[in-house]
């Protein structure tokens, strides 16, 4: 099942008798269990039927014991267990006999984040036998953008391809803090308008002029005092742009641009799918595709990963600083 699917079944209350919520992700995980935290039972309910541990506090002897009881005033027992990668997993006997045959009325939860849980384990398959389970995953750079989008779209609401691509480049892939700045959109920009570049400079803080992504445009056009203005003002901002970061995005576009160079196929809807982006920006690639050949392409990836090493203080020449090391690779990638 996914998220969205669980979600709905909580609302609805069908509800299984166990969870299994695991994976690298915790956004999904603190989302599916905080919904039935918070939407299976009523407060008055709560106080009498609905306990909460942790992994590191609890183990599965008095875990078992207590999902073993029945409810006193609801349909249901609800039991999470938080943090519950720190249970001793090694023990869960115990839990093993309990998933043979779960207790109809309890639903228990566990909350096994930052990791996947090991499915050679004999619990994982009874887990899937006898409840639900979601392996959380963690989201790719590239996916999240098209993640904000689904978001807001779910919403009926509407943000431009670059502004999305402006939070994704921004934020990276912590989705707690990504659907904090969404819900923060939400409310401030009205809801029968596109949420644009402006909107997110003005309620995230990103300048909608000199970014990574705004750079890498100018680069595909070859626009160098565009692209010096931005180097400027990453240098004097470093802690906004850390080196590291801008090297890094300028080497997912150049590589993306050497795969646009190999495409079989190079209409809009072909192109954005192989390359993992909005079909708004296949005109862009197509463009830096024309300016910088393959051979081009692949001397400025070179360049890209000796500038990477000496950002991190390796093979470093006469120059150290990190707005000096930019500007010479902004130079070499234009000449």
């Amino acid at each position: 099942m996914n998220t969205q699917s669980i979600l709905s079944d909580i609302k609805k209350k069908k509800l299984s008798p166990v969870y299994l919520l695991h994976g690298e992700e915790p956004y999904f995980i603190d989302l599916i269990s905080d919904a039935i935290e918070h939407q299976v039972l009523d407060e008055a309910q709560k106080g009498f039927d609905q306990t909460v541990v942790y992994g590191k506090d609890a183990d599965f002897s008095s875990i078992i014991s207590m999902a073993k009881r029945y409810p006193m005033m609801s349909d249901h027992q609800v039991i999470v267990v938080k943090e519950a990668q720190n249970l001793k997993w090694k023990d869960d006997e115990l839990l093993q006999k309990y998933l043979e045959q779960p207790t109809p009325s309890t639903v228990l939860v566990f909350a096994h984040k930052y990791s996947k849980f090991d499915k050679r384990k004999k619990a994982y398959k009874l887990f899937e036998k006898a409840g639900v389970v979601l392996e959380s995953a963690k989201l790719y750079d590239d996916k999240v953008a098209g993640w904000i989008n689904e978001q807001l779209t779910a919403a009926n609401r509407k943000i431009h391809p670059q502004a999305a691509a402006m939070m994704a480049e921004y934020l990276g892939t912590d989705l707690s803090k990504v659907a904090n700045e969404i819900e923060k959109l939400m409310l401030n920009v009205p809801a029968d308008r596109e949420i644009g570049a402006a909107d997110i400079e003005r309620n995230i803080g990103i300048s909608k002029d000199f970014n990574s992504f705004e750079l890498n445009t100018a680069l595909a056009k070859r626009n160098s005092f565009k692209a010096f203005q931005i180097v400027e003002y990453f240098a004097a901002n470093p802690k906004s742009n850390p080196m590291p970061v801008v090297i890094g995005t300028l080497g997912t576009y150049f590589t993306k641009i050497l795969k646009y160079h190999y495409l079989p196929e190079k209409n809009s809807a072909a192109a954005a799918k192989a390359l993992g982006v909005h079909p708004f920006f296949v005109k862009e690639y197509e463009l830096a595709a024309r300016n910088f050949n393959r051979r081009k392409t692949f001397e400025i990836i070179h360049l890209i990963k000796e500038f990477d090493l000496k950002s991190k203080g390796m093979h470093v020449g006469p120059l150290t600083n990190s707005g000096d090391l930019l500007s010479e690779l902004i130079f070499k990638i234009l000449n």
